[in-house]
């Protein structure tokens, strides 16, 4: 689809529930993720949503591919894109649930629910309250950061004397993985075999591969919970079976929903970042000489690269029909915040599709927001910024291979190769 630059060149026919106005109906397909480009900046085609001219509520209808037409949704959804909106859509729990999301374990006939995103308040709280102290700044620093600096070290020992690296398929999707699986105390021989499974579940587009997917890490997860719960030892997992919320043990459910959202979580997110980060830095030199010159930017850089690089844009399902900007809101409809806009909206950041890497006051939606924000977003920032300190100290500036395709999606989809050299010293 051509870039587009108005609302005329996205509008479409739809035939839309009778509380969605027909000027609203447009064709948001490009923003979501899955229309490639080639662009030093992939998320510009979007950023315009969040402009003061554009309506605040739009509809999208439903897509007639991907998970959209593999779940039955032919209903549609909201798509809010001013930061302001999104805002409220994450942190108004009176209003927004966000009960059944990313809940693909349903397509196999599976009832537990994902622990605890897919849990509104106030259940959330109790089950955040037991997972966040694994996912504390000071638990990170005491206990995964010699791990995650040992990986890196090792990771960049393997490549610095090659002068090049598939930096997307042999670096960002192996790194944060290896991370994850020391955590949760996965065997390294599942290695390859989860991040199969990830991909048919949340990238094939096809309902047999999501379905054998879902079953074969559904099978192996229940088995390893009860591997754990014969012979504890050290890791989340077990540390997760064996322990008591509110004074009581953990149901069935319970165990699974959480040990499934932290699989499903700790495979993807961080790796599209590395490899967009690095796709970044090195179509833009001088941003990398800046880096390598000034590594006191380094954690401020990370952000930044957070809020112009959003991986997922995240529902939430309406409880209760309500008027907003004008809209008969409906009880369940649904509602997609498009945080590419979002964390580009001129009303929040100052020259928003400006890079710079000594933003203050950067929130933006990259890791969610409201009660629901990720959980793992401060391993995920630790992970980056071990990354650049040691990669600016042991590699020289590094540039894309000469003839290799750069294309991007902006998104979870990310990109699949990006093999870059360098002069070895």
């Amino acid at each position: 689809m051509p870039q587009a630059q108005t609302l005329d060149d996205i509008r479409v026919e739809f035939d839309a529930p009778d509380n969605v106005p027909k000027d609203r109906i447009v064709d948001l397909s490009f923003a979501m993720g899955t229309a490639p480009n080639d662009l030093a900046d992939p998320y510009e085609p979007m950023g315009w949503l969040a402009g003061k001219d554009i309506p605040r509520l739009l509809f999208n209808p439903p897509s007639m591919h991907g998970l959209g037409a593999i779940s039955g949704n032919r209903r549609g959804s909201w798509v809010v894109t001013h930061y302001e909106d999104i805002e409220r859509v994450y942190s108004d729990n009176e209003h927004f649930s966000n009960a059944g999301t990313a809940e693909f374990q349903r397509l196999i006939g599976e009832t537990f629910k994902s622990i605890p995103l897919a849990i509104d308040p106030p259940d959330h709280q109790k089950y955040r309250l037991y997972l966040m102290p694994y996912f504390s700044p000071a638990r990170i620093t005491r206990d995964l950061e010699p791990r995650i600096r040992r990986v890196v070290d090792e990771m960049i020992g393997a490549i610095e004397a090659k002068g090049e690296v598939d930096m997307a398929w042999d670096f960002a999707r192996v790194y944060p993985v290896r991370i994850f699986m020391g955590l949760m105390g996965f065997p390294d021989e599942k290695f390859d075999q989860f991040l199969d499974w990830e991909w048919d579940i949340l990238h094939s587009g096809s309902l047999d591969k999501m379905q054998a997917a879902l079953r074969g890490v559904l099978d192996f997860l229940r088995a390893f919970i009860a591997e754990k719960e014969r012979n504890p030892d050290e890791h989340l997992v077990s540390s997760i079976v064996h322990g008591k919320i509110e004074g009581r043990a953990l149901t069935d459910d319970e165990k699974i929903g959480m040990v499934w959202f932290l699989w499903l979580g700790g495979l993807d997110t961080v790796a599209a970042t590395i490899a967009q980060m690095f796709r970044r830095l090195a179509l833009q030199p001088d941003l990398q000489k800046r880096l390598r010159d000034h590594p006191q930017l380094i954690n401020s850089a990370v952000e930044e690269f957070l809020r112009t690089q959003p991986i997922l844009s995240s529902s939430r399902t309406a409880t209760k029909d309500f008027e907003w900007h004008g809209i008969e809101v409906k009880k369940g409809d649904s509602f997609s915040c498009l945080n590419p806009a979002g964390n580009f909206d001129p009303a929040r950041f100052e020259n928003p599709r400006t890079f710079d890497p000594e933003r203050k006051a950067n929130r933006h939606f990259t890791f969610v927001g409201g009660v629901h924000i990720c959980l793992g977003a401060h391993l995920a920032r630790r992970e980056l910024r071990v990354l650049l300190e040691q990669w600016f100290e042991r590699i020289a500036e590094f540039r894309v291979k000469p003839g290799a395709d750069t294309t991007v999606f902006p998104g979870l989809l990310s990109i699949r190769n990006l093999p870059i050299v360098w002069d070895v010293k």
